[in-house]
C-alpha cells in the first residue's frame, strides 16, 4: 500500500549562510533513512510561506506513481522477492536489497519504462518509489546487479521459475486444457571470442544472422495467455530438437500441477515437427496436439480447388459477417491422412485477405524478376565479361530469387551457343506461377484430435499467434524490451530473460482483473496511462510542513483503481476499499 513518508524542512549552513531543504524519509531494511532532499529556497520565502504571508502552493516534486504503484500491486500477492529469497537467501554480512529485491526493481522497471541497468538508479529516483517500497537507490547499480546475480546458478533460477509458476497458477487457476508453445530469438552484441554457451549464430527473425543469438521458448495457457513454462536455449538449436528436449520436463510440470484436465493439448508449429516427437506424443497417454505442416511438402493438399471450402464457425467469421464482409471470411476444408505414422485429422485453411497480399506480392516481384532477367539478357547479348558462361549465369538468378524471396522456378532460362556467341532467353512458367497462386493463403493443420470438430481445431491453431502476441511485448521498445540482450554470460543472460518472462507474466495479469471488471484495454494503454498518475510533494502558504498528495486522477485511472479495490480521496490519499 501507498506509504505517506514524513517530510520535514531542514537546515544546512554552508560558510554561515542557512539554505532550506526538505527531507522525506521512510523505513529501509527497518531502519530510518532520508529517501529523498530537496532543496526548496531562501528561508525568507519559506517563512513567507508559512506565515500565510504569501498565498502561493510551490511545488517541490511531482514523481510518477501510478504505474509503478499498479506494478508493485501486482506483485503483491505473488511476492516474487520472497520466492528469490527462499532460494537464494542473504547471507549474513550482506547488506542493502537482497537478491529477490534486486529481481523485484528490475521487473517493476521492465513493467512500466525499461531502463538498462546503469540507468536504473536515475530512472528510480524520478519515480515514487519511496512511497510504495522504499529501497536505497543508490545500491541499484549495474555493479551491484552483476554482483547479485552472480550468486543464482542456472539450477537455482530452475528453482526459482518453477515456484513462480506454481505460485501464478494458485493465485489465476488458468484453464490448461489446451496450451499453446512457440520459440523465438533475442540478438545480441556480443564479441565472437566472448564465451558463451547460449550466444550463438542461428537464423535470427529479427534478420540479425550475422549476431549471435539466444533462444526463448514458451509454453501458454490458452484460455488465459498466461506463460507457464519457458525455457532458454542456444541460439543455434532447430525448435524440433528444442522440443524433443523439454517435452518432459515441461509437460511433466504442467501435469504435476492442480485442476489440469486428464486430455491436454499442445498446439506448435511445424517446425517442431518430426516422426520422434510425435512417437513420444503418441506414447502419452495424456498429451495430444495441434500443429501445422508445410504446403511445400503438401502441394496437393495446398492447391485443393476452392469448391470444396466452406466457412469455418468461429468467432472471426461472426465478426466479420456482422461488419458485411462475408469475402473475408476464413475457409477450410477438411480430410484426414496418414502423418508419422498414424492416421490424423487434417484441416486446410483458406484466408481469402492473405491470398490477396501474396497475389499482390507475387505479381510486383515478378515483374521485379523480369526486369532483371532482362538486364541480364542484355549483358549476355553485349558479351560482357563475367556474362560468357551459362553455369555462373544461372546461379546468379538463383541469388536474384533468393534475394526475393520467390521460387527459381517461375521462369525457365535456356542458353544457346551459335557462331556469334551465347544467347540467352527466357519465359515465365505459367502452370508453376499459376499452381504458386492456387496455395495463397492456405495453411495446413494437423491433429491427433480426430474428434475435435473443425472449428476448433482451426481456432486453437489461430489461437498460437497469441504467443507470437507475448513475444511482440518482449520486443517492445517502453514495456519488457528483451531485445537487444546487452549481457554478456550465460547466467546473466539468464536472469534478465527471467525478469522479462515475469513482467509480461504481471502484466497480462493486470490485462485479465481488469477484463474481470469489464475493462478491456491492453496493458500498453494501461501503463501509459497510468504512468500520467503523479504524486506531488508541495507547501502551501499558511502551512508549518510540506505535504505530499496524489493528482485528481482521470477516468481511466479511476477505473483502474477501482478495478484493484483503491480510490483516492479529496484530500489526495490512495485509500483501500471493499466490495
Amino acid at each position: 500500500m501507498y506509504k505517506r513518508n514524513m517530510a520535514h524542512f531542514h537546515v544546512k549552513k554552508k560558510k554561515g549562510r542557512p539554505y532550506l531543504y526538505v527531507r522525506e524519509i521512510a523505513r529501509v531494511d527497518g531502519k530510518p533513512k532520508v529517501v529523498k532532499q530537496i532543496y526548496i529556497g531562501p528561508p525568507e520565502r519559506v517563512a513567507a510561506l508559512v506565515s500565510g504571508e504569501a498565498d502561493e502552493e510551490a511545488t517541490l516534486s511531482c514523481e510518477e506513481f501510478g504505474a509503478l504503484w499498479l506494478a508493485n500491486r501486482i506483485d503483491r500477492d505473488v511476492d516474487l522477492a520472497g520466492l528469490v529469497d527462499d532460494v537464494v537467501p542473504r547471507s549474513k554480512k550482506e547488506k542493502g536489497p537482497s537478491v529477490g529485491e534486486y529481481f523485484l526493481y528490475c521487473v517493476l522497471n521492465r513493467m512500466v519504462e525499461t531502463r538498462s541497468k546503469n540507468r536504473l538508479a536515475e530512472w528510480y529516483r524520478r519515480t515514487a518509489i519511496q512511497q510504495i517500497r522504499p529501497v536505497d537507490i543508490d545500491e541499484l547499480t549495474s555493479q551491484r546487479y552483476w554482483e547479485k546475480w552472480d550468486r543464482v546458478g542456472e539450477k537455482d533460477l530452475e528453482d526459482i521459475g518453477h515456484r513462480f509458476f506454481e505460485k501464478i497458477w494458485k493465485l489465476e487457476s488458468p484453464e490448461a486444457d489446451c496450451l499453446l508453445f512457440d520459440t523465438t530469438n533475442y540478438y545480441t552484441f556480443m564479441a565472437s571470442d566472448t564465451d558463451s554457451d547460449l550466444a550463438v549464430r542461428g537464423k535470427n527473425k529479427a534478420g540479425r544472422h550475422h549476431l549471435r543469438q539466444i533462444g526463448l521458448g514458451l509454453l501458454v495457457a490458452r484460455e488465459s495467455r498466461l506463460p507457464l513454462y519457458y525455457k532458454v536455449y542456444p541460439g543455434n538449436l532447430h525448435d524440433s530438437r528444442l522440443f524433443r528436449a523439454v517435452m518432459d520436463e515441461m509437460f511433466g510440470i504442467v501435469c504435476g500441477l492442480n485442476r489440469t484436465k486428464e486430455r491436454l493439448t499442445v498446439v506448435i508449429d511445424k517446425g517442431m515437427n518430426s516422426e520422434a516427437n510425435y512417437a513420444w506424443i503418441d506414447e502419452h497417454s495424456r498429451i495430444h496436439f495441434v500443429t501445422t505442416y508445410s504446403t511445400y511438402f503438401a502441394e496437393e493438399l495446398a492447391t485443393i480447388p476452392m469448391d470444396y471450402f466452406e466457412p469455418v464457425d468461429i468467432e472471426k467469421n461472426r465478426r466479420l459477417e456482422k461488419d458485411g464482409k462475408e469475402g473475408d471470411r476464413l475457409l477450410a476444408y477438411r480430410t484426414d491422412g496418414f502423418y508419422w505414422g498414424k492416421k490424423r485429422a487434417v484441416v486446410v485453411t483458406h484466408n481469402p485477405v492473405t491470398a490477396r497480399k501474396q497475389n499482390y506480392t507475387l505479381d510486383s516481384k515478378l515483374e521485379k524478376l523480369r526486369q532483371e532477367l532482362l538486364e541480364m539478357r542484355a549483358k549476355v547479348r553485349d558479351r560482357e565479361p563475367h556474362w560468357r558462361n551459362p553455369g555462373a549465369i544461372e546461379e546468379r538468378y538463383l541469388r536474384i530469387c533468393e534475394r526475393y524471396h520467390i521460387p527459381s522456378d517461375l521462369y525457365t532460362l535456356e542458353f544457346e551457343t551459335t557462331r556469334d556467341g551465347l544467347t540467352m532467353s527466357f519465359r515465365r512458367d505459367a502452370y508453376r506461377v499459376r499452381r504458386k497462386r492456387e496455395s495463397f493463403g492456405r495453411n495446413i493443420i494437423i491433429t491427433d484430435n480426430t474428434d475435435w470438430p473443425t472449428s476448433d481445431i482451426v481456432q486453437s491453431s489461430l489461437d498460437r499467434w497469441e504467443v507470437e502476441n507475448r513475444f511482440r511485448l518482449s520486443n517492445d521498445y517502453e514495456l519488457v524490451n528483451a531485445r537487444p540482450v546487452r549481457h554478456w554470460t550465460d547466467s546473466k543472460i539468464r536472469c534478465h530473460l527471467f525478469t522479462c518472462i515475469v513482467a509480461m507474466t504481471y502484466l497480462r495479469i493486470l490485462e485479465l482483473r481488469l477484463l474481470s471488471n469489464g475493462i478491456k484495454r491492453t496493458a500498453s494503454m494501461v501503463m501509459d496511462d497510468m504512468r500520467h498518475l503523479h504524486s506531488v510533494l508541495s507547501l502551501k502558504g499558511g502551512r508549518r510542513k510540506p505535504q505530499r498528495r496524489l493528482e485528481t486522477p482521470s477516468k481511466t485511472q479511476a477505473e483502474v483503481l477501482s478495478a484493484f479495490g483503491c480510490r483516492i480521496d479529496k484530500r489526495g490519499v490512495l485509500q483501500e476499499f471493499s466490495g
